[in-house]
């Protein structure tokens, strides 16, 4: 192996550097090219490099919205083949944003497949299509027309505009994020309609405040919803470019089944995710911060919306709980608004006026650059029409001329002196197709040319007024504005954030409902509503309201507390025990029974079953019942005592229970049926019975007929008066309203047991029932139409005849007192 030839020394070529000036040079190079070319957004069309290379590139591969959709990944290709010297990942990133509806709050791109959630991240871009969004045609609209600069690539193979001409103020309206070295913007997205209101009032009175600015923009309207809390920091944003404002979930306190209350949240702060609501409320329970949540149940899907369920547990307060997720959980979440944007390739912190001129005086350029290229492009047009009509004219001599010319030089040449035509005109005349030269190419050449001078005589006036040129740029953003824009989604409070609580507050027992003094109230319309006692009244008393509700009849009232047990016995003859803490809460001084809940969902009950009383547990007198048929009994307090659900009587077949109260020994007890009879007795004359047992014989029943009132009283109650109401069983229901009497229960005599009583109306032409019957002390009427109607006056003979109703009634109770 013959040996290698000797190589020539290698020159060393060192060179001292220092170190410092080193690190300064590379580090701002680096710096530079992460502010300009990566991490803020350019203040005219709000896009980041990579975002508005997508988006061009996606344009110019024609994926329109009216187009199918294309892999992800080949658009990912294009673009970083073509235009963004980086990797894959960044570019996929990018896309995935621009297609979330609940980062952007106009999205860009149109996405099919699994773009991600709020929880988890996209597929794989080999999974996922995407195609232009409607909005963002009015993005890169009118490129082809020089409206702005062009630059070249990464390597000077392709040119990429240097902004996109933006329709519409998408900094404002989308938003951003970034970090760049040295420096970050964090902007909130804003509604479109308000946004372009904002930048049409500017446009016209270029020097309006920020005051007049918010009354069009009153602050940032996120994708997700919610409720924005403040707005001091929003207005210091809007002024200097920083603040910050604080988001809270749109939260609803909603029944959630028999005596469960709980809370809904179908609205979430911004770019907050259930799961990550969900882990934070169990990390609160486990460790003892927060008491009372039963259970959490995301109930989200594609078609309802979020739904994110909370149970509260019996005996706390859900408001008092909101309160502490709020202050523990990202339910209520701030953002901190820093408005940083290139202006000219320089980095600026800008206030809402400073952004929406940067965006008008690129618009503006847009629209003048656009009228430029379109007048000369029709001018150009024009003088080649003109050309061609003046060959037209004289066809028969352009082609002598043409024919009798050696080549085409000499032809063009000989076109230019014969009829005066420029070198443009003359081409164009020697390109001209035989099939050109009839009458109708002449027609329509003409036509041509008139709509061409209009149009340059339109141009020339736009770009001669400033007023026209500002008068187009405010209609186009109003059009995109109309095509694109939604209503507000998120609401706008004034109050101040939950203030920090100090951690004596946290306490479990600061989100308890005291067990305090209430009285419970069952309505004649089957609402139950819970009155807080005050101490105005000697005794605790209920404060008479100065202005009763149109259902503030009652047909029973308990006295109790928050805490306390209560039986509300129903028509299918079961005692269901109950606490009224989780009942609507209303002022003892004002009470509104319309606000009160249905007492047949509070309990779960089912639609042939409601309720009929509501009885005290806590005392021991025996509890009275009455059945349609006639039954009477009496159950001691001992048979249902420490019993949640129970059945109290045994009813026979076709029979249920119309009325229910405590009956104690003194009392009486009275039956009054459809056929208008009265039977009054007194409550010692049905001895107390087990649960098991039937009852026994109360009134005489005839046959068809029923029971219509049972109640007990007090006896020899002076004011107790009787109320009865007539009517036609052959009426249809609500259509006739009948007779009412009012008359005194002294009227009627008491008789036994098991007997038929006696007359309480007599019926007029035409009526053959009572439709109902009361009695008992103020009695009140409430129309079956929400009204309260007016009953005859009392003093009625017992046997009398009724008076004609001024309206249908629906039922009767007493009033609040």
């Amino acid at each position: 192996m013959p040996a290698r030839p000797p190589q020539p020394p290698i020159e060393e070529r060192i060179e001292d550097v220092d170190v410092t000036t080193e690190m300064q040079g590379s580090f701002l190079e680096y710096a530079y090219s992460v502010i300009y070319s990566r991490a803020l957004p350019d203040a005219r069309d709000g896009l980041k490099p990579v975002q508005r290379r997508i988006l061009y590139q996606m344009a110019d591969m024609g994926l329109r919205p009216d187009r199918g959709h294309v892999k992800s990944a080949r658009v990912v290709g294009e673009v970083m083949g073509k235009l963004h010297p980086h990797g894959d990942a960044p570019i996929y990133d990018a896309l995935v944003r621009l297609a979330q509806p609940f980062s952007l709050r106009v999205p860009l791109v149109d996405g099919h497949g699994n773009f991600g959630s709020l929880d988890d991240g996209p597929a794989a871009p080999r999974y996922t299509e995407a195609r232009l969004a409607p909005a963002s045609l009015a993005l890169t609209e009118n490129l082809d027309e020089d409206v702005v600069d062009f630059i070249p690539n990464y390597d000077g193979q392709f040119q990429q505009p240097e902004v996109l001409p933006a329709a519409f103020p998408n900094l404002l309206v989308n938003g951003t994020t970034g970090i760049a070295v040295g420096m970050a913007t964090n902007m909130a997205p804003h509604n479109l309609i308000e946004v372009v209101s904002a930048a049409i009032h500017l446009l016209e009175n270029p020097d309006a405040t920020v005051e007049e600015l918010m009354e069009f923009v009153p602050g940032p309207d996120l994708p997700s919803g919610g409720i924005i809390v403040g707005v001091d920091g929003i207005k210091d944003a809007y002024t200097g470019g920083r603040g910050s404002f604080r988001t809270r979930a749109k939260v609803s306190i909603e029944s959630l089944g028999p005596r469960r209350m709980g809370l809904v949240v179908t609205e979430l702060p911004y770019l907050v995710g259930p799961e990550r609501i969900i882990e934070k409320i169990k990390d609160a329970v486990q460790s003892k911060k927060l008491q009372g949540i039963s259970d959490v149940t995301d109930l989200t899907d594609r078609h309802h919306g979020l739904q994110l369920v909370i149970g509260i547990k019996t005996g706390f307060d859900p408001q008092a709980v909101l309160e502490h997720l709020y202050r523990l959980t990202p339910l209520e979440d701030s953002f901190s608004i820093n408005n940083v944007a290139l202006v000219k390739g320089q980095p600026q912190t800008l206030g809402l006026k400073e952004l929406l001129r940067v965006y008008l005086d690129h618009r503006l350029e847009v629209v003048t650059r656009r009228s430029r290229y379109r007048l000369a492009r029709r001018q150009e047009r024009l003088h080649l029409v003109e050309g061609l009509l003046i060959a037209i004219l004289d066809i028969d001599e352009v082609i002598q001329v043409i024919r009798t010319s050696d080549d085409g030089e000499q032809a063009r040449t000989r076109l230019q002196d014969v009829f005066d035509l420029s070198v443009p005109q003359a081409e164009y005349i020697l390109e001209l197709r035989l099939r050109r030269l009839t009458k109708f190419s002449r027609i329509e050449l003409e036509a041509e040319r008139d709509t061409l001078k209009a149009e340059i005589a339109q141009l020339l006036e736009l770009l001669a007024s400033d007023v026209l040129l500002r008068g187009t740029v405010a209609s186009e953003m109003d059009a995109a504005a109309e095509k694109f824009g939604t209503p507000r989604r998120t609401l706008l409070l004034n109050g101040g954030p939950v203030q920090p609580r100090s951690r004596a507050a946290a306490a479990a027992a600061d989100l308890q409902i005291a067990d305090a003094p209430c009285r419970v109230f069952l309505s004649a319309t089957g609402r139950m509503v819970r009155a807080e006692l005050t101490a105005d009244v000697p005794g605790g008393g209920i404060v008479p309201p100065a202005r009763r509700s149109k259902h503030d009849a009652i047909r029973s009232a308990v006295d109790t507390t928050t805490r306390g047990d209560i039986g509300a016995i129903t028509s299918a003859g079961r005692l269901v025990r109950f606490t009224p803490v989780d009942l609507p809460s209303v002022p003892g001084n004002s009470v509104q029974l319309a606000a009160g809940t249905r007492a047949d969902q509070y309990l779960g009950l089912s639609g042939q079953e409601h309720v009929v009383a509501i009885v005290p547990l806590t005392e021991d007198p025996p509890v009275a019942l009455g059945t349609a048929q006639g039954v009477v009994k009496r159950v001691a307090a001992s048979e249902i005592a420490g019993k949640h659900d129970v059945e109290i009587i045994a009813l026979k077949d076709g029979d249920r229970v119309v009325g229910a109260a405590p009956a104690p020994d003194g009392t009486e007890v009275v039956f009054i049926t459809s056929d208008a009879q009265l039977l009054r007795f007194d409550a010692d004359a049905v001895r107390p019975q087990g649960r098991a047992a039937g009852g026994m014989a109360g009134v005489r029943v005839t046959a068809g007929e029923r029971v219509v009132y049972f109640g007990a009283i007090p006896a020899d109650s002076p004011d107790t008066v009787v109320v009865t109401v007539a009517g036609s069983t052959q009426a249809l229901l609500g259509a006739d309203a009948g007779s009412g009497k009012v008359s005194m229960l002294g009227e009627f005599p008491p008789k036994g047991r098991a007997t038929g009583g006696v007359r309480a109306q007599r019926f007029l032409k035409g009526e053959d029932t009572l439709t109902l019957a009361w009695v008992g002390d103020d009695p009140r009427a409430v129309g079956t139409d929400g009204g309260t109607r007016t009953l005859p006056p009392a003093g009625a003979k017992r046997d009398a005849s009724g008076t004609p109703l001024d309206g249908v009634i629906g039922s009767i109770g007493t009033g609040v007192r």
